[in-house]
C-alpha cells in the first residue's frame, strides 16, 4: 500500500482516483482546482474530482503547498490543469496519466488534437512528471484506434485504459519500480482548443468539419443566432455552395455533412429533421456567420 496524493480536476480523472482507493492505497490528500462560480446566481461549484473525493471521504485542497510534509510515497496526476513547481517535483515523485502516445501531443488538449489531426491511433502513457512539459520517461503505454469516436467516448476509453496501466505501477512503487523508457521521436504540442476553432468551416472538407463536431462543442450560425451541431455524419456531396443546407444535408467545399442533432441558441438539443421542419420547411438555408436564408436559384446548383 502506497501513501499517495492525487492531483486532478475534470470528470475523466475520477475513475483513476476511485480505482486507487478501491485498491487499498492511502490517498491522504486530493488537490484540485478551486471551486468556480457557475450559473446566473454565481454559486460556487466543486470540480468533478473534488466532488468525487468528498463523496469518498478524502481530504481535499486547492493548494499545492498542502502537499509538503505529508510523507508521501507518490503523487498521481491526471488532467490537473495547473503547473507544478520544480521544487515540489524535487521533493515528491509524481506520475501522470497522459492521454497520448508521447512524444505525440504533449500539452493541454492531446485527445482533441488527435481527433482534429485525423490521427488513426492515439493512446495513453504513464509518465514521470518532469519540469519540462510532458517530457518525462514513460513507465507504460498502450494505444487505441481513434476511428469515428467522439471526444467524450475516446476520453472515457483512455481513462479506463490509463487506470489499468497505472495500478500495477502504484502497487509496487514502494518495493520495485517499473523501468522508465525515454520518449523517442519529435514532440508535437497540443495547445488548448480555442473557441474560434470550434466554429464550423464549411468551405473546407466535410471530413474536417466532422472532426470538429466530434469534439462536442461545434457551432455555426443561422442568421445572427448560434446553432450548435452536436452530431453529424458524412453524406453524399451536394451541388451547392458551401454552408447550404438542403433538407438536413450541408454542402461543404469537399463533400457534405448530414446533420443528426443540433441545438439552437437558447433551446435544448433537438433532432435535426425536427429543427429543419421549423426553419423554413424544405427551403434551402445557408449556415455561417451573419448568413441566413437565401435565394435557392442563386446559391444552389441544378
Amino acid at each position: 500500500m502506497a501513501r499517495l496524493a492525487y492531483l486532478g480536476t475534470p470528470a475523466l480523472a475520477i475513475g483513476p482516483l476511485e480505482a486507487l482507493v478501491a485498491a487499498g492505497h492511502d490517498v491522504v490528500l486530493v488537490v484540485s482546482k478551486p471551486d468556480a462560480k457557475r450559473g446566473r446566481g454565481g454559486a460556487l461549484v466543486m470540480s468533478p474530482v473534488k466532488e468525487a473525493a468528498t463523496k469518498l471521504g478524502l481530504p481535499t485542497s486547492d493548494s499545492l503547498a498542502d502537499l509538503r510534509g505529508l510523507g508521501l510515497d507518490l503523487a498521481v496526476v491526471v488532467a490537473f490543469g495547473r503547473i507544478i513547481p520544480t521544487d515540489l517535483l524535487e521533493e515528491i515523485p509524481m506520475v501522470n496519466i497522459h492521454f497520448s502516445l508521447l512524444p505525440r501531443w504533449r500539452g493541454a488538449a492531446p485527445v482533441e488534437r488527435a481527433i482534429l489531426a485525423g490521427d488513426e491511433r492515439t493512446g495513453v502513457a504513464i509518465m514521470a512528471v518532469e519540469p519540462e512539459l510532458d517530457s518525462g520517461g514513460v513507465f507504460a503505454s498502450a494505444s487505441v484506434e481513434v476511428g469515428d469516436k467522439s471526444l467524450a467516448e475516446l476520453q472515457t476509453e483512455l481513462s479506463a485504459l490509463g487506470t489499468d496501466l497505472l495500478l500495477p505501477i502504484v502497487d509496487t512503487w514502494t518495493t520495485q519500480r517499473a523501468p522508465l523508457m525515454a520518449q523517442e521521436g519529435t514532440p508535437s504540442y497540443a495547445k488548448k482548443v480555442a473557441g474560434a476553432e470550434l466554429e464550423l468551416d464549411f468551405s473546407g472538407s466535410a471530413t474536417a468539419a466532422l472532426r470538429t463536431v466530434r469534439l462536442g462543442r461545434a457551432f455555426t450560425f443561422v442568421g445572427p443566432k448560434r446553432l450548435r451541431v452536436l452530431a453529424a455524419t458524412l453524406a453524399d456531396p451536394l451541388r451547392a455552395a458551401p454552408g447550404t443546407v438542403v433538407g438536413t444535408t450541408v454542402a461543404t467545399g469537399d463533400g457534405a455533412l448530414e446533420l443528426v442533432t443540433v441545438q439552437p441558441e437558447g433551446k435544448g438539443p433537438i433532432d435535426a429533421a425536427a429543427w429543419r421542419r421549423g426553419i423554413h420547411g424544405d427551403s434551402p438555408l445557408l449556415l455561417g456567420r451573419e448568413q441566413g436564408t437565401h435565394d435557392p436559384a442563386s446559391k444552389v446548383g441544378a
